[in-house]
Formats: C-alpha cells, sequence, structure tokens
C-alpha cells in the first residue's frame, strides 16, 4: 500500500533541526556526541508523534502506516517490518499521550541555554514539534476535536516554559500596543461598507505566531481563545491535507459570535481576519463591518443589491454583520429577510472567496439562525464571548492608563474597581466600553482638576487620582 510520506517529512525536519540545536547546546561540552544527539532526537520525535497520535485515544491504519513509514528505517528492520495490528498489540502508542502533560528533558536543556545565553534554541524546538503535531491530525480525513485540543494544551505548555527566557517571549516579533492587549497592526485594515477598500494599502500577512500572541494577550475570554485556536489548528491541518492530494472534509467557516457589546467580538474577528489571510484561506484578510442599516433599503430591489456590494468590499477578507438578528425583526414589508436571503446565496456562491461572521446577543442569533434553513449549516459553529468580570474590567481599565503613560496607583486603582463592580449588569452591559468609557472620564476629570494649576509637574500630569476616577463625593 502507499504510505503518505507526509509523516515522514515532519519528522526528518524535527530531527534535523533539534539535533542542530543541540549540537549548539552541548557545544562547550569536552565528550559531545553528535550521533548520539541525533539518536536522542529522534527518540524526541517518536514520542512526540506516538503522543498526538494517541491524543484521540484511536490509533488509525492511516497513522499507524505513517508512523511506520516515518521510522522505520531509524528503529530498525523488525519495526520497519511491523504492520497497524503488530503496533496496537504492543500497545505502541497507547497511554503516549502523558508525553504532552509535561516539558520533556531534551526541550528543557535547550529552555535551560537560553536562560543562560539569551539564545532561542527552544523556540527551534517548539515551531518543529508544532508543525510536527499538525502533520500528525492530517493524517486522518477528520480531524477530532481531542486531537486539536492536545495541540493546543501542548502550545500553550511550550509556550508559557519560553517565555520565562531572557528577552521575552522569542516567538512573538511585533509588541507595538494600541489598545488593551492588541497590538496596532491588529486592528486594520477595517473597511466600513460605505468607503473604499484599496487592495494596494493592505499590510503583509502577519506570522501566525504574532496573531495567535495578540489573542492571547487580550484581556479574559478564555474559551474564546481557545475555540480561535481550534479554528486555527484545523485550518492548518487542511491545509497540510491539500497540499498532498488527499481528500479534505471540508467544514463551513462562517462563525456566529453571540455576546453584550464591548466583549471585543470585532477585535477577535480583525485577528481571525488576520488568521485566515495567513494561512491562504483568504488573500486579502481585510474586515469590512456592516449592519441592518448598512444592508437593507426602503425600496423594491435595492436591498440585495446593498448586500451583493457589502459582500463585494469583503471579497478575500472577512464580513463582519453586527446585530444580525435585527435582520429578522420588522413588518411583513420589511426588506430583511430579503436580505438574509441574499446572504445566504452569496455564502454559498462565494465560499472559497470570503468568511462571514454574524454577531450580536446570544437569544437573537437563534432566531437569526432560524430564519432561514440555509442558515444552520451554513453557521454552524457559535463562539459565545461572556461579560467581563469585575476583575477583568480592571485590568483592562489599568492597561489603558499604562499604555497612554498615566500612572494609575493602588488607590485610584481600586476606586476604578469600586466603581466598575456597582454598575448594572443587564442587557447590553457595556463591558470594555464601560472602562474605556471610565478612563475617558477620568482624564476629563484630570484635566479639569490640574486647569488651575499654572505649571504641573509631569508627575501631575500622568498621575490619576482617585478623585479623577470617581468625582467629587
Amino acid at each position: 500500500m502507499r504510505i503518505d510520506p507526509g509523516l515522514e517529512v515532519a519528522v526528518d525536519a524535527f530531527v534535523d533541526a533539534v539535533s542542530r540545536a543541540l549540537v549548539l547546546a552541548t557545544a562547550s561540552l569536552p565528550d559531545q556526541n553528535p550521533d548520539a544527539l541525533e539518536r536522542s532526537t529522534i527518540t524526541e520525535a517518536f514520542n512526540l508523534s506516538c503522543g498526538f497520535i494517541d491524543a484521540d485515544r484511536l490509533a488509525t491504519d492511516d497513522e499507524l502506516w505513517a508512523l511506520i513509514g516515518a521510522f522505520g528505517r531509524r528503529m530498525g528492520p523488525d519495526f520497519a517490518r511491523s504492520t497497524p495490528d503488530d503496533l496496537r498489540a504492543d500497545g505502541t502508542t497507547t497511554g503516549a499521550s502523558r508525553w504532552l502533560s509535561s516539558t520533556s528533558d531534551l526541550f528543557e536543556i535547550l529552555l535551560g541555554v537560553d536562560r543562560r545565553n539569551a539564545t532561542d534554541l527552544a523556540t527551534t524546538y517548539y515551531e518543529h514539534a508544532l508543525a510536527l503535531a499538525h502533520m500528525v491530525a492530517s493524517l486522518d480525513t477528520h480531524t477530532g476535536r481531542n486531537e486539536l485540543l492536545a495541540i493546543d494544551a501542548y502550545r500553550a505548555l511550550l509556550l508559557s516554559a519560553i517565555k520565562g527566557a531572557p528577552g521575552g517571549d522569542p516567538i512573538r516579533t511585533d509588541r507595538d500596543v494600541n489598545g488593551p492587549g492588541l497590538a496596532s497592526s491588529a486592528r486594520g485594515p477595517v473597511y466600513a461598507v460605505a468607503g473604499p477598500a484599496d487592495p494596494t494599502q493592505d499590510p503583509p500577512a502577519r506570522p501566525l505566531e504574532d496573531v495567535l500572541a495578540e489573542l492571547e494577550d487580550l484581556v479574559g475570554l478564555a474559551e474564546v481563545k481557545r475555540e480561535v485556536k481550534l479554528v486555527t489548528d484545523l485550518l492548518q491541518v487542511q491545509r497540510l491535507r491539500r497540499e498532498r492530494g488527499l481528500p479534505v472534509a471540508e467544514s463551513s467557516r462562517h462563525l456566529i459570535f453571540t455576546g453584550n457589546p464591548g466583549t471585543g467580538k470585532t477585535t477577535v474577528a480583525r485577528l481571525l481576519a488576520q488568521i485566515y489571510r495567513t494561512l491562504g484561506v483568504v488573500t486579502r484578510g481585510h474586515l469590512v463591518e456592516t449592519d441592518r442599516a448598512g444592508l437593507v433599503a426602503g425600496f423594491v430591489g435595492q436591498t440585495a443589491t446593498r448586500v451583493t456590494e457589502a459582500f463585494d468590499r469583503a471579497d478575500e477578507g472577512v464580513l463582519l454583520i453586527d446585530e444580525a438578528y435585527a435582520l429578522v425583526r420588522g413588518s411583513d414589508t420589511d426588506f430583511g429577510r430579503e436580505a438574509i436571503d441574499t446572504i445566504v446565496k452569496l455564502v454559498e456562491d462565494r465560499r472559497d472567496r470570503l468568511v462571514v461572521i454574524a454577531a450580536g446577543y446570544p437569544d437573537e442569533m437563534a432566531d437569526f439562525v432560524a430564519a432561514n434553513p440555509g442558515l444552520p449549516s451554513r453557521f454552524s459553529r457559535t463562539i459565545a464571548f461572556p461579560d467581563y468580570d469585575d476583575d477583568e474590567l480592571t485590568e483592562i481599565f489599568t492597561k489603558l492608563c499604562a499604555e497612554n503613560d498615566y500612572d494609575c496607583g493602588v488607590e485610584s486603582t481600586a476606586a476604578a474597581r469600586a466603581w466598575l463592580a456597582a454598575q448594572p449588569r443587564g442587557k447590553g452591559f457595556g463591558n470594555g466600553r464601560l472602562a474605556r468609557n471610565l478612563f475617558e472620564q477620568a482624564l476629563g476629570r484630570q484635566a479639569g482638576r490640574l486647569v488651575a494649576k499654572r505649571q504641573p509637574t509631569n508627575d501631575e500630569l500622568t498621575a490619576l487620582l482617585p478623585v479623577d476616577i470617581v468625582g467629587d463625593p
């Protein structure tokens, strides 16, 4: 039978790169043995491969044949002559997922050298280990959620260790922050439907690890981050299969975002657009935002044209329809239903050209999906954005202070937290916008407090006092 060579290629790349990293790490040792280092790296690659095969507790024939093909020439003739049934009988991959629960001795050696010498040898391991993980996940036509969760957990494990090395995070290259945990490059390009979209002005595609780092820096949203990374890993796996000419179990890329205002839906949509571009899902990766007012017209024949124009502007990018549930509401003569019907048609006609994200309140978005029988299959994945808790809102506020060079001391931070905690949390709770509004109000009160001073010092100009946060009692 024909054995897919993808895993062998990934193993070769891992062994070559990590072996060279080990040689560099042990260069000062008098009894360095490159052959022994390579053998250790081969064992490492084997353990990782078996671990990711075992992630879903199901070792398929395709996975085991690929394992035999990748390691047969490296582990001797007996292993090379094995069959999947032989490996199952020997329990070769059974329980191997334990290798993914902690960092290995080999990785710790590289990390230790990085910490002493400010190198990035552990990053080499990280990059090739993740490539190996995605390759294993691509061996079967269907990639299960448990496999994707294992990749995400292993990524987090290695990144957590690497962040402790000198110089911060050696994988991330863009640290220009222009908002609460959001790099300026993650904030664009964004086009309103009414504005022009010039492809020549698009910034270059960003490295995937940079975008994921920006996502991770957002306050809160743990489950949202996990779901976005699962989408990202699945897209990488599907791309690997396409590159090798293998069948792909296609799934809809369109998404439903549910949550109150200010929970980060637009921010995450921007980052997803960049992820889609980096992974080749779309060519441009820009984000176009619209809502009912931008899609529904008042006369017969105009609504379909408006919807088409929105899709045209979002072509090869992402279209975010905010408060999409509003399209369902209206009288019998309203054209919102026409907009929905047109969306369904264009989502199908342009399924390979753009991604649509429909956003809004949780209960109302269920009405949107139920409005047309074609919507549930095209918007099959929902990502829920929870409200921020008091600690998270306070963190957003203090980040805004720090990023704008304002000093918010312990007492002022406590005052901000108390004010945020006192706000009613009903439907439409402002979340991050509430924290931003408090910050802007504090700046206004501080300006009013300092206006009487003839020459305030730099410390006075940058200090936010409790009275600036909550006003005069």
